[in-house]
């Protein structure tokens, strides 16, 4: 895949649908991990199969779209370990960075900063099955025999 050509053409609109961040705050990301990779390969050293815009794509993918890791590594011809690690780096850069990082918690416990989290996992319902032919246990013991 050459991610240069791809995200050349790729219209503004797209980057909110396709990463879920908009164009602006994808180049400002992207521009904060290429200085990072270059001041870490100053000395020198094997340069890393997966370039910084890849990683960055990858960890993008990896946390917007939820594809597994080796989903990620099938398409990039890697194994699953270097996309965990591109994704610690991107993780772990960004956060040094400071950059985009939450105000502390106090700050958000004084002022009027409001972040609203929801838990959007999926739960699966234990339900009886319809076509019991046998009512539960509770409702037999629950029930007065006419006698």
């Amino acid at each position: 895949m050459d991610n240069i050509k791809r995200i050349e053409n790729l219209k503004e609109e797209k980057y909110q649908v396709l990463f879920g961040i908009q164009k602006a705050t994808f180049e400002a990301i992207l521009a904060i991990l290429e200085s990072a990779y270059k001041e870490k390969r100053k000395k020198g050293g094997k340069e890393r199969q997966l370039s910084v815009l890849d990683m960055l794509i990858i960890t993008l993918g990896y946390y917007h779209d939820y594809r597994t890791m080796e989903n990620i590594a099938f398409d990039y011809g890697c194994h699953k370990q270097r996309i965990s690690e591109a994704v610690c780096w991107v993780e772990e850069t960004l956060i040094l960075d400071g950059t985009f990082a939450l105000p502390p918690k106090r700050t958000l416990k004084e002022g009027d900063v409001v972040i609203a989290v929801a838990d959007v996992t999926e739960c699966e319902t234990e339900r009886p099955k319809k076509n019991s032919l046998s009512p539960t246990q509770a409702s037999k013991n629950a029930t007065q025999s006419k006698t």
